[in-house]
Parts: structure tokens; C-alpha cells; sequence
């Protein structure tokens, strides 16, 4: 692969995803490593000449607690390098500044004053003073300072609590920021990492999703030759758009194993056969476990124990399939690949839990440790994109763009949006209400941004709870179950806020539920943000 480069050192924030995210935005290229990688390691990665700036993360540290250090090759190489709070601390303490706790911490909205006109900061600013100062609008989160610059450095921008809010040695051309223009608070965040990567390492936009097929395709072939491949095909953004780019490279050596646990979306299951065997061609093997799968969780309501049942189930039916097709030489003749649909947030997150840099918020899995019990070798085509890139690559290898940026669907399914047990009855009910909310999101134009009320949503869904509420239809008492619409804003999923639908929508979708589906009399709505929420229930 020859793009140029950025590489992301992680020092463990919760945020330096966001960092890789806004540099992919700007069609470069970049990769999140930790921060304990050696000197070795960064001049190897450096030795292709592709390499055009390093930028270190911030972190729940503190630098004068903890040994977590830039490796000293990163000042070396003659590339530019940026620091992002933390990453400016430790910048300043190994260069010879000094950082110190503060007594006023800054966490939360911040105008930064900038000095000095540097290369990373002229010409951008949200406003100007009386006096003529640039300000920027920015997000800090930080309690400790560099209270005195390395050599060769220049102030770059202060806040009235932090007076050394920026630095630079454009000599060098190292910069460092306390504040975050990784997050989208920041309000000239994307216009600062844009100008760090395009033109202080002047990395060249080469990092293109349609031009990304024909590289993703030979890669995929060169791994693959003439052997098999078996792919579990959920019907979700990551497994279609894996299946539909495998399928591109190798054609009939791939088969899909399709499992309905009886949890999905309405006509879900005909949906992703009409999409894949109908249209793209591709060897499909739809099995229906529904009753295997609902037999397993009657009489259980504890959520994880639900999720650690329908993940044991899946990879038991999965195995079963790809036994079953070894065995009849149908479909392959035995698979020696195993095919996923692993993103790069899943990747930078289980790097970052065994480097013990992040505080881990969740666990993540993919399909288990099928690999392992299978004997087979992994291929995930998509481990390098953020689930936006995966999105963009699906829609120019001909998916429909509604099945590609379709919202977000747990692997549990409706087995995490049924609340307490989960039984039939309660599933297609559940079906039902969802279609009708979804249907009617796609429908209802925001006149404003003239976007239907689906796109204006990062993620909307209904909720069954397992209660039952007093309701009068015609001249009858009725006494039926209640479901809850759920619809979040978020440009990262981990902070988000609830949608503000028009009443108009919600009075159209709560009438419809009720007339329409049968057994629901009282539909209500969540205004819970996150935090404190979580955005699903379960």
C-alpha cells in the first residue's frame, strides 16, 4: 500500500479514535499504534519514506505519574509532529519543559487566544477581540499545565487559566495544543488537523473509498489464491459490504451462512437473500434457527445473560453449517478462511485493552473465537476503515445506499430491545411498531434541511416493555403492552443527544402503532440523553 502516512500514537483518551477519524477525513491516510511502541518500531514503520507527521494523543495520565513517553525516535525523524493535550505535556517534558498539576483545572468549553501567527494556527479563528486577538472556540479536558516551554519553543495560543494553551518549534515543525480539536466542540478543530496534515506534512489526498476497490480486491486475492472462504453474513453494514467486496474478488469461492435467530428487523431475512443471492449472485445459505434460538431464551431477562445465549448460539449453529457443508462438498469444498466484518475501531480497542493504555468502558467481540474452533485462517478486508469509510465503500460496490446507511442494529437484535424475557408473540409485535417508526422517519421532511427525519437521526428504534397499561378503543376497555420510541443525535455514539421530532411525526407513528398493530395500546417516547442514558436500553 503506498499512500502516504500519519501515524497516531495513543496515550490512552477515549477520544484519539476522533483523532483518526478527522485525518481520514481529509483523505489521508493514518494509523493508531500505542504510545509504548519502541524507537525500532517507529524507524521501521518510517522506512518506506511514506511517513509525513506523528501526532500523540491525550490521556487519562498524568505526565509526572506515569513513564508513558513519546518514543524518542518520533523527535527524530525530521517529520512534523503534533501533541493534543497530554501529547503536549509530554512533548514539553521531553524536550526539556516542565509541566505541572493546576489548581484550576478546564474541562469544557474554552476561548483560546492565539499568539504569534504559526504555521498551524494563521488565518484560523472563530472571532477577534476589540484589541484584534484571534480566539478560537475550544473543548478542554485537562488538569495539569506545561508551566514552562522546551527550548526552541514559542507561545502559540494561552487561555486566561492556562497560559501556555499552545506551543511550537516551527523549526522543527513540532506543535502541541492543550485542547482537543479532535472533538467537534472545537469548533475550528477540523480546519487545524487539516492544516497539520495537508500542509505543514503535506500528505497528499490519496486515500479515496471507490479507489480503495481495486487495491482491497488484489489484496484479497493475493491472501486468498485458490482456496475458500466461509463469511457469517448478519445482514448488518459491516458483514454486507465484507461479503459484497470478497464476492468482487473471488466470486464462488465464497459462501455466506446466513443465520435468522428470529430476532431481526421485518422482512429482513427475504431482504438480504433478495440483496446477495438475487442480485449480486453470491452463494447464500439462509438457516432458519428461530425456534432454536427463542426456545433457548425462554424464561431468561437478564441482559447479558440474553446477549452470552444468542452469541453461544450463533457460533454453535454457525459451526454446525460449515461442518454440514464440508461434509456434502456443496457450496465449498472446505473453507479454509473465515471471513469477518472487523472495522478499525474494533481493532484500535482490543490494541489498546492489551496494551492496558485505555480505560476500558466495554468489551468488545466479534464472532467469538470461531477462528480457533473452526481451524481457520482470518481474512478481514475491512480492518483498516472507520465504519463511515465502510459506508462510502459499500454504496460504490453497488449496495443500496439504504441498506449501507442503514442505523445501527445489535448482533443480539430485538433480543436487547424487548425488555425482560423474550418470547415470540412479543417479537413480532415489536416487528411491527419498529417498521411503522422507521417508515415514517423515511418519510417526514425536516423543512429546514429539507433531510427526512431517518437521516437527521444517527439511530432510532422501538422498545418493547414488558407492561401492560389500560387503554379504551371504540366503546371497550383495552389492557395491552406499551412500546418506547427511541431517536439519538450523535456524530460519535459516545455522547448523544435525543432527537427533537416533530410532534406532527411522533402524533403520525404513535397513531399508526396503536390502530395498527394489535396488542399495543400506549406508545411513549425516551428524552434520556447519553450520559446518563446509554442509547440502547439494554
Amino acid at each position: 500500500m503506498q499512500h502516504d502516512k500519519i501515524l497516531i500514537l495513543d496515550f490512552g483518551s477515549q477520544v484519539t479514535q476522533l483523532i483518526a477519524r478527522r485525518v481520514r477525513e481529509t483523505h489521508v491516510y493514518c494509523e493508531v499504534h500505542p504510545c509504548d511502541v519502541s524507537s525500532d518500531w517507529v524507524r521501521q514503520f518510517a522506512a518506506d519514506g511514506k511517513l509525513k507527521g506523528v501526532i500523540l494523543s491525550g490521556s487519562h495520565a498524568s505526565v509526572y505519574e506515569v513513564d508513558d513517553r513519546a518514543p524518542d525516535a518520533v523527535f527524530e525523524l525530521g517529520v512534523p509532529v503534533l501533541g493534543i493535550c497530554y501529547g503536549m505535556q509530554t512533548m514539553a517534558a521531553q524536550l526539556g519543559g516542565k509541566v505541572e498539576g493546576s489548581h484550576s483545572r478546564e474541562f469544557g468549553y474554552a476561548e483560546v487566544r492565539a499568539h504569534g501567527h504559526t504555521a498551524l494556527l494563521k488565518g484560523i479563528e472563530d472571532f477577534s477581540t476589540p484589541e484584534g486577538h484571534g480566539m478560537l472556540k475550544v473543548w478542554m479536558s485537562h488538569g495539569d499545565k506545561v508551566t514552562e516551554l522546551p527550548p526552541g519553543f514559542k507561545l502559540m495560543c494561552s487561555t486566561g487559566s492556562c497560559p501556555i494553551a499552545g506551543m511550537a518549534d516551527e523549526t522543527r515543525r513540532f506543535y502541541a495544543v492543550q485542547f482537543h480539536p479532535e472533538v467537534t466542540h472545537t469548533v475550528q478543530g477540523a480546519a487545524l488537523l487539516n492544516r497539520f496534515v495537508r500542509e505543514i506534512c503535506g500528505a497528499q489526498a490519496d486515500w479515496i473509498m471507490r479507489d480503495h476497490i481495486e487495491e482491497a480486491v488484489q489484496k484479497i486475492r493475493e491472501q486468498v489464491g485458490d482456496e475458500e472462504v466461509i463469511l457469517g453474513l448478519s445482514g448488518g453494514v459491516d458483514s454486507s459490504v465484507a461479503a459484497a467486496l470478497i464476492h468482487r474478488a473471488i466470486g464462488d469461492q465464497l459462501t455466506c451462512v446466513f443465520v435468522d435467530h428470529g430476532l431481526l428487523r421485518l422482512n429482513e431475512g427475504d431482504m438480504v437473500m433478495d440483496m446477495f443471492a438475487g442480485k449480486l449472485h453470491a452463494k447464500v445459505v439462509r438457516v432458519d434457527a428461530s425456534d432454536l434460538f427463542l426456545g433457548e431464551l425462554a424464561g431468561v431477562s437478564e441482559p447479558e445473560q440474553k446477549r452470552k445465549i444468542i452469541g453461544r448460539l450463533f457460533v454453535d449453529v454457525f459451526k454446525a453449517e460449515a461442518e454440514k457443508l464440508k461434509a456434502s462438498g456443496q457450496g465449498h469444498k472446505g473453507a479454509t478462511f473465515l471471513a469477518q466484518g472487523t472495522i478499525y475501531p474494533d481493532v484500535i480497542e482490543s490494541g489498546g485493552a492489551k496494551s492496558k493504555k485505555a480505560v476500558t468502558i466495554k468489551s468488545h467481540h466479534n464472532v467469538g473465537g470461531l477462528p480457533e474452533q473452526l481451524g481457520l485462517k482470518l481474512l478481514e478486508p475491512l480492518r483498516d476503515l472507520f465504519k463511515d469509510e465502510v459506508r462510502e465503500l459499500g454504496v460504490a460496490l453497488g449496495l443500496p445506499r439504504e441498506m449501507v446507511y442503514r442505523h445501527p442494529f445489535p448482533g443480539p437484535g430485538l433480543g436487547v430491545r424487548i425488555l425482560g424475557e423474550v418470547k415470540k408473540e412479543y417479537a413480532d409485535l415489536l416487528r411491527r411498531a419498529d417498521a411503522i417508526f422507521i417508515e415514517e422517519l423515511r418519510k417526514f421532511t425536516d423543512e429546514a434541511t429539507g433531510k427526512t427525519w431517518y437521516d437527521l437521526t444517527s439511530q432510532a428504534f422501538t422498545v418493547f416493555l414488558p407492561v401492560k397499561s389500560v387503554g379504551v378503543m371504540g366503546d371497550g376497555r383495552t389492557y395491552d403492552y406499551v412500546v418506547a420510541l427511541r431517536a439519538v443525535q450523535t456524530s460519535d455514539f459516545m455522547t448523544a443527544d435525543w432527537a427533537e421530532l416533530p410532534y406532527a411525526l411522533l402524533k403520525k407513528v404513535s397513531s399508526r402503532i396503536i390502530n395498527e398493530v394489535r396488542g399495543i395500546n400506549r406508545v411513549t417516547y425516551d428524552v434520556s440523553s447519553k450520559p446518563p442514558a446509554t442509547i440502547e436500553w439494554e
